[in-house]
């Protein structure tokens, strides 16, 4: 006999004629009519081929191969139960887990308030975060192992995937050393910064995504410093080593002594931020929520950065 030939509604229905020790009762308790029990049971007789209920004028009890298949039918529609409801505790968001990637500047602001906001009204829900290049992240996502993704053209002019959601357009600001001699303006002439001495990560997508920005502006850029943490980069800014592009939407994250952070005026060198959905996801209660929250607080990123995407000091006071 097949396993999926018993059919969870033909087991309720013997347990509760079981229980019950009567067609009649059962009938009326799961709301059938009793010649529909008659046939349910007929039928759970024809698939087990043994008889399960001895009929008598007082009722009906289960026969040695009913009582036999009793317990077992009641571990089924148990994990049956159980199954149930964990299905309601993930489309609830009571429980689950949200598989998460996101490049490393969206991790110092956007992720953190996004899975704050998260947490606070769905605290059952687990998140797994890994962090990476665009490039890293969308095969990820492709193969399954995310669900989404946060992912920028801040190396790649555009981005091939199924379910691209766009969060906000990140202005790049420069971070320059607070004693630096543009330091006191509002915005800063790209071109102005042709002789510096500019610090980018060692990795060829990086180092071309610099050139380009900077020969629109009619310069190559010098790197002889190449680091790619943040915070090997503000701290040979803030001694004067050299200057480099930071995103918007980390600023405020990134904050140090020493540096200031300007607009910059030539060509204003931007990038966009996508969340991307994996195909398997596009479902998924856990990432509807969380997208709504990246919005959010992609949002209030947009606000706190105002008019012209204007940016104060790190570790210092606007002029």
């Amino acid at each position: 006999m097949r396993a999926e030939a018993l059919d969870p509604v033909l087991l309720r229905t013997f347990v509760a004629v079981a229980d019950l020790g009567s067609f009649t009762a059962a009938a009326a308790a799961e709301g059938y009519t009793q010649s529909a029990v008659s046939r349910q049971v007929a039928a759970l007789e024809d698939v087990c081929g043994v008889e399960l209920f001895a009929r008598g004028a007082r009722g009906v009890r289960p026969t040695p191969a009913g009582e036999y298949l009793l317990p077992h039918a009641r571990a089924l529609l148990d994990r049956l139960a159980d199954t149930a409801r964990a299905l309601d505790g993930l489309r609830r968001l009571d429980t689950g887990t949200l598989r998460l990637g996101a490049f490393p500047t969206a991790n110092a602001a956007l992720v953190p308030r996004a899975l704050a906001r998260f947490r606070a009204r769905h605290p059952g829900v687990r998140p797994l975060l890994r962090e990476g290049t665009t490039e890293r992240l969308l095969p990820m996502l492709e193969a399954g192992d995310l669900d989404l993704a946060l992912v920028s053209t801040h190396k790649i002019p555009s981005i091939a995937a199924d379910d691209l959601v766009t969060l906000l357009d990140d202005a790049l600001l420069v971070a320059l050393p607070s004693g630096h001699r543009l330091a006191a303006r509002e915005r800063v002439p790209l071109a102005e910064l042709a002789d510096e001495p500019w610090i980018v990560a060692d990795d060829p997508e990086a180092i071309a995504a610099l050139r380009a920005r900077c020969e629109a502006a009619g310069f190559v850029p010098q790197t002889p410093l190449r680091v790619a943490e943040w915070i090997s980069k503000l701290g040979l800014v803030a001694e004067g080593f050299g200057v480099t592009l930071v995103p918007a939407v980390a600023a405020s994250a990134l904050a140090r002594d020493g540096v200031v952070l300007r607009a910059v005026t030539s060509g204003r060198p931007r990038r966009a931020v996508y969340a991307a959905v994996g195909r398997h996801a596009r479902r998924s209660p856990a990432v509807t929520a969380f997208l709504a929250d990246l919005r959010h607080v992609a949002a209030e990123l947009r606000s706190e950065d105002g008019p012209g995407d204007r940016r104060g000091a790190a570790g210092g006071t606007r002029p």
